[in-house]
């Protein structure tokens, strides 16, 4: 007995001492484990286990931004960014109300209340989703734990890697976060960071994509159906899962009214209506002037030229480069221009605002004359002029020599060249190229998709006319519409800056100003008669165009001009040097190369768009040539104003040359070769202009301007020896001249834009048309026109 009482005791002692001993170890494990917390969130925290941001990373969690291209009535033209980072920084104080309690509603109720983690939310998730394994438990991570997870977090595939190691990180980095940022700073990160897919990077690009607004302008309904995509952008795609992204808009809104934001009759009325998106795809190669887009990209990222860049055959555009790096702002702004750190500027990364003197809606004109005139009228002329030829799109001249041209043109395609680097040899390159493949090709119609051999393809796009457009105000030189060509996705050369064409008839009123300047005047006569101009070596070259039913007559120098005609023209070459001349188109701007010789007179010099068109600001405006600004100023992300483009005048003649000069341009439009833009358009402003058309109908020119607007249009063949074979239809007047008619039409027809047909030419008095006067020729600028470029180029 005795003994079993004492082997009781024993046991109890026993029982006693192990329950204290597994009491014992629960309490040393729990130390453990807090130890082990407290050791792994203090690595975390320093950076010793996972990945840790550093301080200043935090405080600058978003540092790429795309930059945005403004026009001068405040409407975003595109954007430069990053490949898939079309990132455009917005402000809190951007952002709708709406978005705000959307996104807080529905991800996180608690928000204002925690310091980073919501205990209660993680406890449910925990208690749900790990014990109960529901996979609709519910997430327990707040928005600013989201942030840290699409700011830092790397992904993580394994559940436990997921909870033991990137929820912790997402923890101490949501704690941190909510040290340097405000509540309303962390959601305005949020939204910024956030892919909303299609190029939507950041809620400003998501409101611009989808329903084609500013944030601060999105409906409830709108904002409800980006935040709803939070939670899968790729599920609750509005664009391929309309009803299912309803759905999900319908849960945000109910969200947003058991929170309180909305009322029950407002959540009624909203989850009625139906998912309305206005969506406009972000591409480069879409919108309103990419052409302009893409030269203010290729301008400001312009490097210091290298002559080791450059082809033999482009010395002249090296000169030009060159003299532009010193002499244009604009030009290699960003590489000439350093931020405080000392780097480069970087278009697609620094979430620049350039301020662009475009007018959206001029634009809009200017984009569409240029369609309506070359897709109803020419386009379809010259198809019917062509078809059944073999030779086509060629000329009948060049018949012969089409397999060879084409072969060339080969040769200059991207494929080609990828296949020739690839180290294909001629004969597999031919075979690709006469092997047809699926492809899409243009159309004025819309894109086509087809299967054609790249050969065919190349001769088929070679067959579309081109054309470039620009206008500009005449006194400040802001351009106002540039359209360098019809249609950016498949012609992506420029037109307005990059091509140099012949500019015909058009060269003649510099030539009648220089001779007005040295005294003759639109009064003075010459007996008609074939003219012969002579070159330095004696060499003889009568001009066409002699007027048979004239011969003998006594005509005015304003009928000349009036008339465009080649005898007057080559009687005044005569008169002076050609290296007068030549130096006189310096003045007027134009850079390219210039043969001083007589022939010249007659339109031989290849002059770009941009060029011809402030050339000829100086007719409006007094003598006084406006240089073209296509920025008016440059913002950092921050709205600090970092550059400025002020306006850059040259006078060119004096203003008893431009009393006689604006008497005889008017007088082109009024009862000339420019009469068609009264007779078919209804215009009765006072306006000037010229007509332009050179050998074998291969380019036509207009250009033409008003007291504030000088404008000019090119229209031509990709090749100088497609055009059309009838001057008929392959002059200026009707290939040029319609664009620029349809384009002051609309422009005059919008009371908006403020102007008006009753603005008249400034006068000045002491002069008069048919007084002789000899002026001084003004000095030309240096060294960006007549003497930094003769020296250069000679």
């Amino acid at each position: 007995m005795d003994d079993k009482k004492a082997k009781s005791k024993k046991n109890k002692l026993s029982g006693k001492f192990s329950s204290k001993k597994i009491v014992k170890k629960l309490w040393i494990a729990f130390a453990c484990i807090v130890v082990l917390i407290i050791g792994l969130f203090a690595g975390i925290g320093v950076g010793v286990i996972g990945y840790m941001p550093d301080v200043e990373e935090l405080e600058n969690p978003i540092d790429k931004y795309a930059s945005q291209i403004y026009s001068s009535d405040a409407v975003l033209l595109g954007t430069y960014s990053q490949a898939k980072n079309n990132r455009i920084y917005s402000n809190y104080s951007d952002l709708s109300p709406y978005l705000v309690q959307a996104l807080v509603a529905t991800e996180d109720a608690r928000y204002y209340s925690h310091s980073g983690i919501d205990v209660y939310a993680l406890a449910r998730a925990v208690v749900k989703t790990v014990i109960l394994q529901q996979s609709s438990g519910g997430g327990g991570s707040t928005i600013t734990q989201q942030l840290a997870k699409l700011l830092y977090s790397p992904p993580a595939e394994n559940w436990m890697v997921r909870v033991f190691l990137r929820k912790p990180i997402e923890w101490v980095i949501a704690v941190k976060l909510e040290r340097y940022y405000t509540k309303d700073e962390i959601v305005n990160l949020y939204l910024n960071q956030f892919d909303f897919l299609n190029n939507a990077v950041g809620i400003q690009s998501a409101s611009q994509v989808y329903f084609n607004k500013t944030p601060k302008d999105l409906t409830i309904e709108e904002a409800a159906t980006l935040i709803g995509m939070c939670k899968n952008p790729s599920y609750f795609n509005p664009r391929r899962h309309g009803e299912r992204t309803q759905g999900r808009r319908n849960v945000v809104l109910d969200q947003m009214r058991k929170n309180k934001y909305i009322t029950q009759h407002q959540y009624d009325s909203l989850k009625l209506i139906p998912l309305k998106l206005d969506f406009r795809r972000v591409d480069h190669k879409d919108g309103l002037a990419p052409y302009f887009r893409e030269y203010l990209r290729l301008t400001l990222n312009a490097k210091k030229p290298d002559r080791a860049n450059y082809a033999s055959w482009q010395k002249d555009q090296f000169t030009i480069d060159s003299i532009n790096w010193e002499t244009n702002p604009m030009y290699g702004w960003c590489n000439k221009v350093k931020k405080p750190d000392g780097s480069a500027y970087n278009l697609a990364t620094d979430g620049l605002k350039i301020y662009a003197t475009i007018d959206s809606r001029m634009q809009q004109y200017a984009e569409e004359a240029m369609t309506e005139h070359m897709s109803k009228e020419i386009q379809p002329d010259f198809d019917r002029e062509k078809r059944g030829r073999s030779y086509a799109p060629y000329s009948y001249s060049v018949a012969k020599q089409v397999d060879t041209l084409l072969h060339k043109a080969m040769r200059n395609t991207d494929r080609y060249r990828a296949m020739k680097k690839g180290g294909a040899s001629e004969k597999e390159i031919m075979a690709a190229f006469r092997k047809p493949v699926e492809m899409k090709v243009f159309s004025w119609r819309g894109e086509i998709d087809t299967i054609m051999t790249p050969l065919d393809s190349v001769r088929y796009h070679k067959g579309f006319l081109r054309s470039g457009f620009m206008a500009m105000d005449t006194h400040t030189g802001y351009v106002k519409a540039y359209v360098g060509g019809i249609d950016y996705r498949y012609f992506q050369y420029d037109m307005v800056n990059m091509g140099r064409r012949q500019v015909g008839s058009t060269i003649k009123p510099y030539l009648y100003a220089l001779s007005m300047q040295e005294g003759m005047t639109p009064c003075d006569q010459m007996q008609y008669e074939q003219q012969v101009l002579v070159d330095e070596i004696g060499r003889t070259h009568p001009p066409r165009g002699l007027r048979a039913s004239k011969v003998g007559e006594m005509v005015s120098i304003k009928w000349g001009l009036q008339n465009s005609d080649n005898m007057v023209t080559a009687y005044l070459m005569n008169r002076t040097s050609p290296y007068a001349f030549a130096r006189f188109l310096r003045s007027f701007g134009l850079t390219g190369h210039i043969d001083p010789v007589p022939a010249m007179c007659l339109g031989t010099p290849e002059v770009t768009v941009a060029e011809m068109v402030a050339a000829y600001s100086a007719f409006a405006n007094k003598g006084v040539r406006a240089n073209p600004i296509y920025i008016t100023h440059i913002e950092d992300r921050s709205g600090n104003i970092i550059a400025n483009f002020t306006p850059k005048l040259d006078e060119v003649f004096g203003e008893g040359t431009y009393v006689k000069m604006i008497d005889m341009l008017r007088g082109v439009i009024d009862g000339g070769t420019g009469g068609r833009v009264r007779r078919n358009y209804g215009i009765t402003a006072p306006m000037g202009g010229k007509t332009g058309t050179t050998q074998n109908n291969s380019d036509g020119w207009f250009m033409g301007f008003t007291p504030t607007l000088s404008a000019g249009c090119w229209v031509g063949g990709e090749e100088r020896a497609i055009h059309f074979d009838r001057t008929t239809d392959g002059q200026g007047a009707a290939m040029a001249l319609p664009i620029y008619g349809l384009f002051m039409k609309k422009v005059y027809a919008d009371p908006k834009l403020g102007y008006k047909q009753t603005e008249q030419f400034g006068t000045v008095s002491g002069y008069g048309v048919c007084d002789k006067i000899t002026e001084d020729i003004p000095d030309a600028p240096a060294p960006s026109t007549a003497v930094g470029i003769d020296k250069m180029f000679n």
